[in-house]
């Protein structure tokens, strides 16, 4: 069957093989494919199937159907338009509650690290645009799962904020095609309604805050243990604009 190199995958990459996709595996695997496995049974489709493994040990999982960001910028009008902000924050309530009753299975291995606790769920980690599929004017649903890992709901939202609304720091997200930097509170509340946040957007900035921190952490100690992923987005200074992005929120309107 011939193989199709899929676009991104600045953390190993992927190919596309008829109506299912190949890729390379690590410790986590049988933990995401349990919580694949576990959206399935819950009827969610907003995530890819797990298929088991292929001849080269490689993970096999279902192709979502859609146009992706890939690396391109600017983004394409649809990343910006306010019908796909709403249908983010709805997708990411649907994840929440079908993942609110998953139990990771007896010595599972999160490559987003943490420990699941019962007051936890197993969160996607990173729902930002370059891991989003549309298609026909509708959210496909979210791939790359490999960073999935116990958090609150409120963590895994506000990474997702971060990248949808966007809050990332200005010269980021102009380079990403938005401008209408004015618009960014309303769309923040938008967000933040139709997921159903009760608590103020205020409180929902410090938790961004503290999750693109302890990102920005992360990034750079896996870069100083030697992890080349890592140490190239030090080399691009990801970790220097989201510095940036986080010196920016101190000033946003609460």
């Amino acid at each position: 069957m011939a193989e199709e190199r899929l676009e991104g995958g600045n953390m190993g990459g992927a190919v596309r093989a008829g109506d299912t996709v190949r890729r390379s595996v690590g410790p986590w695997t049988p933990a995401v494919h349990a919580l694949l496995a576990h959206l399935v049974d819950k009827g969610f489709t907003g995530a890819p199937r797990p298929l088991g493994f292929d001849e080269q040990g490689r993970e096999v999982l279902t192709f979502l159907e859609g146009e992706t960001v890939g690396s391109r910028r600017p983004r394409p009008a649809w990343v910006h338009a306010e019908d796909t902000l709403d249908q983010v924050a709805q997708w990411m309530r649907a994840y929440h509650e079908a993942v609110a009753d998953f139990i990771p299975p007896p010595g599972a291995v999160w490559r987003g690290s943490g420990t699941w606790s019962p007051d936890l769920i197993i969160a996607h980690n990173d729902a930002a645009t370059y891991n989003a599929a549309w298609h026909q004017g509708k959210l496909t649903g979210f791939f790359d799962w490999d960073f999935a890992g116990p958090a609150t709901p409120e963590w895994d939202l506000a990474l997702a904020a971060f990248s949808w609304v966007p809050l990332h720091s200005r010269h980021v997200v102009a380079a990403e095609g938005f401008t209408d930097l004015a618009a960014r509170p309303r769309r923040l509340h938008r967000f933040l309604r139709t997921y159903g946040w009760s608590a103020t957007a205020g409180e929902f900035l410090d938790v961004v805050e503290a999750r693109v921190k302890a990102h920005t952490d992360s990034i750079r100690d896996l870069a100083a243990s030697g992890d080349e992923a890592f140490s190239r987005l030090l080399r691009q200074g990801i970790p220097d604009a989201l510095d940036q992005a986080i010196a920016e929120l101190a000033s946003f309107p609460r």
